[in-house]
């Protein structure tokens, strides 16, 4: 029986194939095109192209392993000039519109070319390319195209720049793209601005470091030119109020950088992104994470506290605020809590946070000062500013801390002539004038108030003091923290040493560390000792009693 030859399958890879063999045999001559006739139209039938379009595409293809290809790489592929490959460039042109192939140049305006990835699948899978839109796009398909772009693998940054222009271009009906060409930034601001966009839309993340962007740049020397008009001020996304350092503890880091309040607003309209970008705000805390406990005081403190928690309940408080604007008062509420070390103030305002369902704002103040001139006064305005931010987007304003606040409540140094006391009159007179306008909820602890200034104590509204605990409050307090303890010694415990809360619950964690340690349990000696350890140079300080 006679054997019958079949003949092999055609597919995109075989007819391109069979184009690439005739080009060279034929450099592109008239007759090549009636060699490669039949390749060229199963290629063009399968694709929806042109015969040129279909030849041009092949000729990419065979240089498809690189990302650069240039003009003359095609025109030594077969063996053809490079006159004649530039004058198909058209071609080249309608292959970029229809995603097939993309294009890029260098700031010598160099062009090359390369053949997407996707596009290469689809050819070795023997599909039709069906090329994503760039267009008229919605919202979250615009940023779904950026990130796509952003995250190619090694892109160049003419190309990344190319891209993304192209990108916004197609796009000028979304009020994003509209807001970025009305700022006409410097190419290299506009590109991280839309790595910015990206990380935040994208990826919820609005604390963005050098590491973060510095790859996209044309080199070292370009990331550090960019990096040294952010840290000056000179940016234009600076200078715009585009950008603006990260803060922690209101100390302004100038080596991350996010989104100011005033470019979410105009970029992302009608957009509530408080929520998205509060969970990476290290200043921040959610109120969730207050785990429930046991507070004791002595009953008049009791009683203030039962008081302040029932105000800052939203709808009450909303209620009272609302009053006091009608009537011309200050909206804001101002709290003082003050007293010995460990008497529970900061726990106080994670429980009342807990209860009423307030995020808390913290801050360290003995962080915000700088020893560069004017710096601490853009730390305290930027944190109160953020502060503001906050309360005009969250439906329950948050409480803005100021823990241990000693070191900005001071008496101001009338006549200061050194440049310290300057700064710190400049700080003090700064939030004296934010609590004046305050709207939300403020509250400062201290140790110390003997040095309180007058101005600060008009304007706290309650002050309330934390006074050591009573026998029966130590009492109950040794028992919450050590269960197992005897009525009776708890007791002894609470009348032979005046200890605050903090300092019992210091005995009890020594006492539990003991325990895993020794694997057994501490005599009553021994918590006597942890006790006597606690009321070492223990000295009672004196208090000035502020009404409250």
């Amino acid at each position: 029986m006679a054997t019958v030859e079949r003949k092999q399958k055609r597919t995109l890879l075989t007819s391109m194939e069979d184009v690439i063999a005739k080009a060279k045999e034929h450099s592109l001559n008239p007759e090549f095109y009636q060699a490669a006739a039949a390749s060229l139209k199963y290629i063009s039938s399968t694709l929806e192209l042109s015969k040129e379009e279909a030849l041009l595409l092949s000729l990419f293809f065979e240089k498809s392993s690189s990302n650069r290809i240039w003009i003359n790489n095609l025109a030594d592929l077969v063996n053809t000039s490079t006159i004649r490959i530039i004058s198909m460039m058209n071609v080249a042109d309608e292959l970029v519109k229809k995603g097939y192939i993309k294009s890029s140049h260098n700031k010598n305006d160099e062009n090359w070319y390369a053949v997407p990835k996707s596009v290469i699948d689809c050819i070795r899978q023997n599909t039709k390319i069906v090329p994503k839109p760039t267009t008229n796009l919605s919202f979250d398909d615009f940023f779904e195209r950026m990130g796509e772009i952003l995250d190619e693998d090694d892109i160049k940054y003419w190309d990344l720049r190319d891209q993304l222009e192209a990108l916004v271009d197609g796009n000028l009906h979304l009020p994003y793209c509209k807001m970025v060409k009305s700022y006409d930034l410097y190419m290299g601001d506009e590109i991280l601005l839309h790595i910015f966009a990206h990380r935040l839309i994208n990826e919820d993340d609005d604390i963005i470091g050098t590491h973060d962007w510095e790859d996209y740049m044309e080199g070292k020397r370009h990331v550090r030119k960019i990096l040294k008009d952010l840290k000056k001020g000179e940016s234009e996304l600076i200078t715009k109020k585009l950008f603006e350092p990260t803060t922690e503890d209101g100390v302004r880091d100038p080596n991350y950088y996010h989104l100011t309040d005033k470019a979410k607003d105009e970029l992302f309209p009608g957009m509530d992104l408080v929520e998205k970008t509060a969970k990476n705000d290290k200043t921040l805390i959610s109120h969730t994470t207050f785990a429930p406990k046991q507070l004791f005081y002595t009953p008049r403190v009791q009683s203030q506290i039962d008081r302040l928690g029932e105000l800052l309940q939203p709808e009450k408080f909303t209620q009272v605020t609302e009053r006091l604007s009608e009537n011309g008062m200050r909206k804001g509420f101002a709290c003082l809590f003050y007293g010995s070390p460990g008497t529970g103030k900061t726990e106080t305002v994670n429980q009342l946070a807990r209860l009423t369902g307030r995020d808390v704002m913290v801050v360290d103040v003995t962080q915000i000062k700088s020893c560069w001139v004017g710096e601490s006064e853009q730390n305290i305005k930027g944190l109160f500013d953020r502060y503001r931010a906050l309360v005009k987007k969250n439906e329950v304003a948050p409480i803005l801390l100021f823990n241990e606040a000693d070191a900005v409540l001071g008496i101001r140094q009338e006549g200061a002539q050194r440049a310290v006391d300057k700064m710190e009159n400049s700080i003090q007179n700064i939030i004296l004038q934010e609590m004046e306008t305050l709207e939300g909820v403020m509250i400062a602890t201290t140790n110390l108030t003997c040095n309180l200034d007058k101005a600060f104590e008009r304007r706290f509204i309650y002050k309330i003091e934390f006074e050591r605990p009573t026998l029966e409050a130590k009492t109950q307090i040794w028992k919450s923290m050590i269960p197992s303890l005897s009525d009776e010694f708890a007791v002894s415990l609470a009348k032979d040493y005046d200890l605050s809360g903090g300092q019992i619950e210091n005995v009890s964690r020594k006492r539990t560390v003991e325990q895993i340690l020794s694997g057994v349990e501490p005599s009553e000696e021994m918590i006597r000792e942890y006790c006597r350890a606690e009321t070492l140079n223990d000295s009672q300080r004196t208090r000035n009693r502020i009404g409250f």
